[in-house]
């Protein structure tokens, strides 16, 4: 299995390759040379199966030539160790037609869990056998920072430094990052956005020098190996509801969902994958006005999704092209000058036959935690609710719709608390945090600060 860039100027890369590098070297994001294919009966076949076993058949496939089958055997087991839930993603049905996908389970109570705990696992594996050291740099808007934390933290031949936007995460997400003892973890909080965080990751992979004096990598979604290990929740729900459903997904940075349409690539069926954002709805106006073009971040009561640039949104726009990578590298260039690009009608139809886009402001938001509430019983946390309004403005459609549960509504305590009244019950490891010194660093919005941050520490 070899893998190529968006952009089309980087050489063939074997999926180790892609998995140590994160970005490619002309700044684009890889994809698959080609897609795996499982057949509608192979698929089926995944119904009753251990989460660990359907992680396998898909993994394998784009890990052939990397990692043998004991490795990546290895790997899963060790990833879902700590898990607290034995499905792993668990499908649980909430009346009238709707399930919500629990992707929660992990250590740090977030669905990135699913995904960096193996690429953690497989991560130590493939620098292990290259040897020298990384330095993973992640821009996080909440919870890539604390599972990248839970799943590099105490590696060798690793550093790992994280940059949140200060004040824009919640207090439990950024205790997650900030009270981790590992030597090799070093917390940011950046004077910025979310989205200058992002860009200044980009700044300094794009400074080739630097990114290989530091050997530099990410981990964060544009990491494909990202994307592969979150395909495999989309092959399970539908699996387990044995026909095709609509998946209901709130969006940031198009990681988690772009995972689906990889999922449709590699020969699932899926009636439609439903985009779900916050005010920050640059997805939403994207598909619904046919311009991509980003504006003010704002804050909102679900802030990992407060983006204005959908870095993964790059691979969508490269399948929808045709995978034409000259075009997307030329729209990628001018976006970045021009923070603007009007979406060829071509490819806004082949992205509208596979997209919808629902955007959600903070009212919204609460009035669908405390319908879910009322209606069940169950707490959810706010990012799970801009998917759940998003379902409730779709109407009643004629498949089974799937919510995807980003987080555990303990990490949002304040926003749940203002819906219903009163916060969610909180984990004992939640608690415990408060109790922990934390070690972060305030930086202001600049790439050559970060840059002598990140020397400064690799060097002492």
């Amino acid at each position: 299995m070899y893998f190529i860039s968006t952009r089309g100027g980087a050489p063939r890369a074997s999926f180790a390759d892609v998995l140590l590098a994160g970005l490619a070297p002309d700044g684009g994001l890889y994809l698959p040379e080609s897609w795996p294919q499982f057949s509608a009966a192979e698929i089926a076949g995944f119904q009753g199966k251990p989460y660990r076993d359907v992680a396998f058949a898909i993994l394998s496939r784009f890990t052939a030539g990397s990692f043998s089958d004991a490795d990546l055997k290895e790997a899963i087991a060790a990833a879902y160790a700590g898990f607290d839930a034995p499905e792993i993603a668990p499908l649980v049905e909430i009346g009238e037609g709707r399930f919500l996908l629990e992707l929660f389970h992990g250590p740090t109570l977030a669905f990135k869990d699913v995904a960096l705990q193996i690429l953690g696992q497989l991560f130590s594996r493939a620098l292990a056998r290259r040897g020298g050291r990384a330095t993973v740099l992640a821009a996080t808007s909440g919870d890539t920072g604390s599972a990248a934390i839970a799943a590099l933290g105490g590696l060798a031949n690793v550093d790992v430094f994280v940059m949140h936007p200060k004040g824009r995460v919640s207090d439990v997400q950024r205790l997650q990052m900030t009270t981790s003892a590992h030597g090799n973890v070093h917390n940011i909080a950046l004077e910025g956005s979310f989205d200058d965080a992002q860009s200044i990751v980009k700044a300094l992979f794009a400074d080739t020098e630097f990114a290989g004096k530091v050997g530099l990598t990410a981990v964060n979604s544009i990491n494909f190996a990202r994307i592969a290990a979150q395909c495999v929740y989309y092959f399970t729900a539908t699996a387990q509801l044995a026909r095709p459903a609509t998946f209901v997904v709130p969006t940031g940075n198009f990681g988690d969902i772009f995972a689906g349409e990889a999922a449709e690539h590699m020969g699932l069926a899926a009636d439609r994958l439903v985009i779900a954002t916050n005010a920050n709805d640059i997805m939403a106006r994207a598909l619904n006005d046919g311009v991509y073009a980003s504006g003010q971040s704002h804050a909102t009561l679900s802030p990992s999704m407060d983006i204005q640039v959908a870095s993964n949104f790059e691979r969508a726009l490269f399948e929808a092209a045709g995978r034409d990578a000259g075009w997307t590298a030329a729209a990628m260039s001018d976006f970045a000058r021009t923070r603007r690009l009007k979406l060829p009608a071509l490819v806004l139809e082949n992205l509208r036959a596979r997209y919808s886009a629902f955007a959600s402001n903070d009212e919204e938001t609460k009035a669908a935690i405390v319908s879910v509430h009322k209606l069940t019983g169950r707490i959810i946390d706010p990012h799970t609710a801009v998917g759940m309004a998003a379902a409730l403005k779709m109407g009643r459609p004629m498949s089974p719709v799937v919510i995807l549960s980003t987080a555990h509504p303990a990490k949002f305590s304040e926003a749940v608390a203002q819906a219903i009244g009163v916060p969610p019950p909180e984990p004992a490891a939640l608690s415990a945090l408060r109790r922990l010194p934390e070690r972060v660093q305030t930086l202001a919005n600049s790439p050559s600060l970060i840059k002598n941050f990140i020397f400064s520490r690799l060097t002492s």
